[in-house]
């Protein structure tokens, strides 16, 4: 978590450039020898600024209702000092320090910073660019910059954490834009990236080329003993997980079969945990899954077939589940299906399902919608499937806060609003708990302590 401060102080520096620049010009003038008590008074006003510098103002944040990333609670505040929330409860046990920022809005509801669970953000909606074109055709350069505003957008939108899950043929551009963030350079969420991601040689796509020319995958392929060489050497480049697609639709008939071994995904774990690191695995088919979790994934995405019995075999093992409902809904959008008009195509009958197994089964269900298929800012739109799909809009909150940080081993920082936790804070209009819709309109975004979005 190195450099998650530097926001801040970025802040700071440009809020005292125009100050420190005058009391550069006084302290020339004191140097000349001919204004002696205007050369203490810098040094007095000099040390004030720098005091300043090192602690900034406190936030004495009040809303109609406070999410703690568990429970909704009323009549409560919250109070900030520097980068971390020193105080959460009842307003009448929280002291107010007299230079407090005080923060509120009507008819409002204030979170724990939201946390994305399945993002790409080198990628954008295939309706306006086809996945091929994005992977083969757009220099690394290019979707960098994409990138950049699928980032801003992202943090404005109220997730201020996002789990990246592959740049999908842009190498290790996600381990530069992670750096770039935690050094204040572009405005985005704090990232857990995955590189390149592992996939079986002959499983990944693009794919319908002529063999004869060298076609750059999604992915890096890797099997049997190469595994450990790749796995480490992706370990080495940055990865702060590593992504596995554990099946793809490379069936006969072009169905999700598996990809890997359960020995050579046992193998990939046993070297990625190694490291202290997680494996999560890309898998959709039931046996897929089952090797996975069995290997010793943490979490699986998709999960298009789970029943109840897979998703029992996932609890049993602690794994968690990111459902991405909204890639499935976008995608047949995207093919012709008029949502709301045209009965719901199989594809979308098949996720609905395999949901409301996952819920039965008891499975923890995390937040992740696979954005990228879908615009970066409208991440929301996979907690309103969530709810529409049957989940309650209290449990969608718990997923996108306590649930995912709990997943992502965050805990002790991220998804909850509490004493000693970092001060990462999101204010809407509205009650989220009551209509999950309400997460869209946002009023006010910190991050690190820092008011990244503030709507008047």
């Amino acid at each position: 978590m190195d450099g998650l401060l530097n926001n801040q102080l970025f802040d700071v520096r440009l809020s005292l450039a125009k100050p420190i620049g005058k009391l550069m010009e006084t302290f020339r003038q004191a140097q000349c020898g001919k204004h002696l008590k205007i050369k203490v008074a810098a040094l007095i006003l000099f040390s004030s600024l720098s005091l300043s510098a090192q602690n900034p103002k406190a936030f004495y944040i009040t809303a109609d209702r406070i999410f703690d990333g568990e429970v909704m609670h009323t009549g409560w505040a919250v109070l900030v000092e520097n980068d971390k929330i020193v105080a959460a409860g009842p307003k009448e046990k929280i002291n107010v320090p007299a230079n407090a920022v005080k923060i509120n809005y009507p008819n409002s509801t204030l979170t724990p910073g939201l946390i994305e669970g399945h993002s790409h953000l080198f990628l954008y909606p295939y309706n306006i660019t086809d996945w091929d074109t994005q992977v083969l055709k757009e220099t690394d350069a290019y979707r960098t910059v994409r990138a950049t505003v699928h980032a801003k957008n992202t943090l404005m939108a109220g997730f201020t954490t996002a789990r990246d899950l592959g740049t999908e043929g842009a190498g290790y551009s996600d381990v530069s834009l992670k750096r770039a963030i935690n050094e204040g350079i572009v405005p985005g969420p704090r990232l857990l990236v995955a590189g390149r991601a592992i996939v079986s040689t002959g499983s990944y796509g693009p794919k319908g080329y002529d063999h004869d020319q060298e076609i750059m995958l999604g992915a890096e392929p890797a099997d049997g003993n190469n595994l450990v060489r790749v796995v480490r050497d992706q370990i080495g480049k940055g990865a702060d997980f590593i992504k596995i697609y554990a099946d793809y639709r490379w069936g006969l008939q072009g169905e999700d079969q598996p990809s890997f071994m359960l020995d050579e995904l046992k193998l990939i774990n046993e070297v990625t945990r190694s490291s202290g690191r997680a494996m999560v695995c890309h898998a959709k088919s039931k046996e897929a899954i089952r090797r996975a979790v069995l290997a010793g994934a943490e979490t699986i995405e998709h999960g298009d077939f789970i029943d109840v019995e897979t998703g029992r075999l996932m609890k049993e093992h602690n794994v968690t589940f990111m459902p991405t409902l909204a890639a499935v809904d976008m995608i047949t959008q995207y093919r012709g299906w008029k949502k709301g008009v045209a009965p719901d195509p199989a594809n979308v009958v098949n996720k609905k399902k395999s949901f409301k197994a996952a819920m039965e089964s008891g499975v923890a269900i995390g937040m992740g919608g696979d954005v990228g298929v879908f615009p970066h800012g409208e991440n929301v739109l996979e907690m309103e499937l969530m709810v529409e799909y049957g989940m309650k809009p209290i449990d969608v909150l718990k997923a996108a806060t306590s649930v995912n940080a709990k997943a992502f081993h965050l805990e002790n920082q991220f998804g909850f609003i509490k004493e000693g936790m970092k001060a990462d804070l999101l204010i809407v209009t509205g009650d989220p708990s009551q209509l999950i819709s309400d997460l869209r309109k946002v009023k006010w975004v910190m991050k690190d302590g820092v008011v990244v979005r503030n709507e008047k």
